[in-house]
């Protein structure tokens, strides 16, 4: 018996063997920044864009320790409440990564809960996919506003599990399930996961990837988390794949009744 084939996880066009995408922030430095991203087996890096220094100022610079020749780096707009800075960060972006499109697309709602801001997040997608750029899209698990997204040409759709940096896991596994459903694009969770298996509960749901930072960065051992997400995320796809069972309301024995050795 052979095992059912997976499709590719493909963002803008380019094919990844990893569905695990990792965040560089919260970090205690960046040596450890590098060696738990090196452990979740990550092939995409996001970071923020305002926060990070690409080598624009002097000291530490993140480019030393994710090399942009093994990583793909995914630009972010963290820390942008209107759709004119998250426009201006992206542009920003571009031209400091020698005209990267691919970037990840944040409208933040307000300080206290970091929940988007689903009104200016629209107006900015449509502003970067007509200046050319891949936008991935960090929005509210609505099944509309999702559509909505996908219809303008984000190539990904990433609904939050609950509150980022909250740690609580999938709030509205059914509202995810409906996005997955829907989508022709991949959908990849965002924020709230907080331990492996909201990782793996995102895959079964039958997301295309998870996307996490601080679950790694805040772990009492960041590495040994690292592949922790790195196995959940791998077996929570094989599980998606595989098909669970049914759920029933009564017992079903594993051994048959069938020929059974009376005593």
């Amino acid at each position: 018996m052979t095992l059912q084939n997976d499709t590719p996880f493909t963002i803008a066009g380019r094919n990844f063997s990893s569905r695990l995408l990792v965040g560089t922030g919260k970090y205690k430095d960046f040596d450890e920044t590098g060696a738990a991203i090196a452990e979740s087996g990550a092939e995409i890096v996001t970071f923020a864009v305002r926060r990070t220094n690409l080598g624009q100022e002097a000291g530490p610079n993140l480019l030393d320790v994710i090399s942009p020749s093994r990583y793909t780096l995914l630009p972010n707009t963290a820390g942008c409440y209107t759709a004119k800075d998250a426009v201006r960060t992206c542009r920003l972006a571009r031209e400091l990564l020698d005209g990267h499109n691919l970037v990840k697309l944040e409208v933040l709602g307000d300080e206290t809960t970091l929940y988007p801001n689903v009104v200016e997040t629209l107006k900015a997608a449509e502003t970067l996919l007509a200046d050319g750029f891949d936008v991935m899209v960090y929005t509210s698990d609505d099944p509309i506003v999702a559509r909505a997204l996908e219809a303008m040409g984000c190539c990904a759709i990433m609904p939050l599990g609950s509150l980022i940096g909250s740690g609580h896991g999938i709030q509205n596994p059914h509202n995810v399930r409906l996005i997955v459903e829907q989508s022709s694009v991949p959908v990849l969770v965002d924020a709230g996961i907080g331990t492996a298996s909201d990782a793996a509960m995102a895959m079964e749901l039958g997301c295309d990837g998870v996307l996490l930072n601080t679950a790694i960065a805040h772990a009492r051992e960041p590495l040994r988390m690292a592949r922790a997400m790195k196995s959940a995320v791998e077996a929570g796809r094989d599980a998606f794949l595989a098909g669970r069972m049914p759920r029933r309301q009564t017992a079903d024995p594993s051994s048959p009744f069938a020929g059974r050795i009376n005593g």
